[in-house]
């Protein structure tokens, strides 16, 4: 999606998503059954990884936590991600219904000793490949979000873009994604979710990620193709009132690329959508 926002408003910086929103196509209300809704609240943990510890030597010791979970039947589940731009590292996706979920969950793998010790070890093991850890968690903003529920277990890849907003700008960031937003809905295959940042690292303003996940990377290049057409169905009194609120609301912005990891996900029964993806353990 910043690949729309960028040829659309003329930007060198901008979006991306996955969750719906309250004004969005009747063809995007129409949600199959199958498809996941974004999560309430969005545990992030990023592993930063010392070179030359990517690839095997992490996957064997990033394997010993799925396993404890799968070992002890865990109710919640976890998506392991691979950073395919940017600094080596693992990403890891967990969604909750509320903080009040985390809490019992985090209370709960505490109080079961046989999971906690398991997870103690493999903690051990892996942060002797890591270079730092990172928690953050968000919370899901529907209103800042456009076409709904996706079907995550066909999915393999997640275009991810952080937005540092200016102090005291949120409100022009609002109205910029609102814009925007509105002039995506031309644009069938359009989709993303976006959360706002509640705990972790501390920035100067607020920050907020997008979220596209895609079954294949041949989305970006279709993602540039969207985003000229845009651009042109686009009265110029728009696309000059979101260069404005870009300018005044966005600090800075990252983009990045990140691809499913069967063997670091605890997945729920998503191996009945594609076996031969998800049972690689």
């Amino acid at each position: 999606m910043r690949k729309y926002f960028v040829s659309f408003a003329g930007l060198c910086l901008l979006c991306t998503g996955l969750g719906p929103t309250g004004a969005i196509t009747a063809a995007a209300q129409e949600q199959a059954a199958s498809k996941t809704p974004p999560p309430k609240v969005l545990e992030i943990i990023v592993e930063t990884l010392k070179p030359g510890q990517s690839g095997s030597p992490h996957l064997k010791t990033e394997a010993a936590f799925p396993q404890a979970f799968r070992d002890a039947k865990w109710p919640q589940h976890y998506l392991g991600m691979d950073a395919l731009s940017g600094r080596q590292r693992a990403v890891f996706f967990v969604g909750y219904d509320s903080f009040d979920a985390w809490q019992k969950d985090t209370d709960a793998s505490m109080k079961n000793p046989t999971l906690a010790a398991a997870l103690d070890s493999a903690s051990i093991a892996d942060g002797a490949l890591l270079e730092s850890l990172e928690t953050s968690l968000y919370t899901y903003r529907e209103d800042l979000s456009l076409a709904g529920p996706v079907d995550i277990p066909n999915m393999r890849y997640m275009e991810i873009t952080i937005f540092n907003v200016r102090p005291g700008h949120d409100k022009d960031w609002e109205d910029l994604v609102k814009l925007y937003t509105t002039a995506m809905q031309k644009v069938p295959r359009a989709h993303w979710a976006t959360f706002q940042k509640m705990y972790g690292t501390q920035t100067s303003g607020s920050r907020y990620i997008a979220v596209v996940p895609m079954k294949s990377l041949a989305e970006v290049d279709q993602e540039i193709l969207d985003g000229s057409a845009m651009a042109k169905s686009t009265s110029p009194d728009d696309l000059k009132k979101m260069s404005e609120l870009s300018a005044a609301a966005i600090e800075s912005s990252e983009s990045n690329l990140v691809s499913f990891n069967p063997k670091m996900s605890y997945e729920p029964t998503w191996a009945q959508a594609d076996p031969s993806f998800w049972n690689q353990k």
